[in-house]
């Protein structure tokens, strides 16, 4: 279990990271955005391609971000019995949904999105739009944010397995909200 509560560590520290890039990519967006509607409006000149870029970067935030928000667990929850439950049972329903719903989705999303980006890699696809950028670079984005959720979900679940052999001690998520 050592083993792989290390191995979790390493994709924890990674996916660290690659959310630290996704938040520069809202700031470069922000940036872009800005600079785009001040060239826009005084000099009444623009590109598509500081639109498209805007695009690819609202890609990387979301996609390259997902598997850090899924680690500190900041995705939204639905499930309004979720919070009902005891701290262990929430562990439990979290090990299950990740291995029955979140792994399965993710895998067959990374999969299929794989070919997407290969054609768009092989006919050098470019945009319709006039001064627009190449397609390929954001079509990566769909496979790899993805692999990076699986390898989270796939932390996320040794964590669980260690919490409920008592090898690790639960993070906040489980504690019950203070009255």
């Amino acid at each position: 279990m050592n083993g792989l509560l290390a191995f979790s560590r390493a994709i924890d520290r990674l996916n660290d990271r690659i959310g630290n890039l996704a938040s520069w990519c809202v700031l470069l967006a922000c940036l872009i955005s800005a600079g785009n509607a001040i060239v826009r409006y005084s000099f009444d000149t623009s590109s598509n391609a500081w639109l498209e870029i805007q695009w690819y970067l609202f890609g990387g935030m979301f996609l390259l971000g997902a598997s850090h928000t899924f680690r500190t667990n900041g995705h939204v929850r639905v499930d309004i019995l979720y919070g009902l439950l005891k701290p262990r049972q929430q562990v439990w329903l979290d090990l299950v949904g990740t291995i029955l719903f979140m792994l399965p989705a993710v895998a067959i999303i990374g999969w299929l999105s794989w070919p997407f980006f290969v054609e768009s890699w092989t006919i050098h696809e470019m945009s319709n739009n006039a001064g627009g950028l190449v397609r390929w670079p954001v079509k990566l984005l769909i496979p790899v944010g993805f692999a990076f959720l699986f390898l989270q979900g796939l932390s996320e679940i040794v964590k669980r397995i260690a919490i409920l052999t008592g090898r690790m001690k639960p993070g906040p998520q489980y504690e019950k909200p203070k009255q």
